[in-house]
């Protein structure tokens, strides 16, 4: 299986892996490499994404990606809620390169959008179509999960960052070892 990177100058995105710092739920770095990398058809649609944000004037900044099937049990070891982290024995979506978290920024270099709650945060707040928090993050969400839709994704309920491709247990699980640029090796 063939993964892309996701990198500038073919994806106008900015990279923030969580998951190769400590500032994540295990507290330490899970991937060696920072690199963001996507099934074909993920990379596809997140260009179309990234296009439709540009008319905007708005990007995006990718907090993961393809997420190797070993990361997976770590953050379940951290953390085994499956409401947010999928039991590493039925698999995630991002374990199969079609998943990615991100929100949306302000341009280049630009301060990110206010979701109301940070990325992985665990609470019901990060809950998709909550009418409690402010209009403005209630507008930014709004943007974010119209941009993605547009582009062919669909999304979680649970978590406004997470967004995946429609059908993703089409595709295999994948193991570090078969990405064509391990992450945590």
């Amino acid at each position: 299986m063939t993964l892309i990177p996701i990198a500038a100058p073919e994806f106008d995105v900015e990279i923030n892996l969580a998951y190769a710092t400590s500032d994540n739920i295990t507290g330490k770095p899970i991937y060696r490499r920072a690199e963001a990398q996507l099934h074909p058809r993920a990379a596809e649609a997140l260009q179309r994404a990234i296009e439709l944000a540009a008319a905007l004037g708005l990007r995006f900044r990718v907090f993961d990606a393809y997420r190797p099937v070993e990361a997976q049990w770590q953050l379940w070891q951290a953390y085994p809620d499956p409401e947010f982290i999928a039991d590493p024995r039925r698999g995630s979506n991002h374990s199969r390169g079609v998943a990615v978290d991100l929100t949306l920024i302000d341009g280049p270099g630009g301060a990110a959008l206010d979701m109301g709650t940070p990325f992985d945060d665990f609470r019901a707040q990060a809950h998709h179509g909550r009418r409690d928090l402010s209009a403005d993050v209630q507008r930014n969400r709004a943007i974010l999960l119209g941009l993605m839709t547009a582009a062919g994704w669909d999304w979680n309920r649970y978590e406004w960052w997470h967004y995946q491709l429609f059908d993703p247990l089409n595709y295999p699980l994948l193991h570090d070892a078969a990405a064509p640029c391990p992450l945590m090796a």
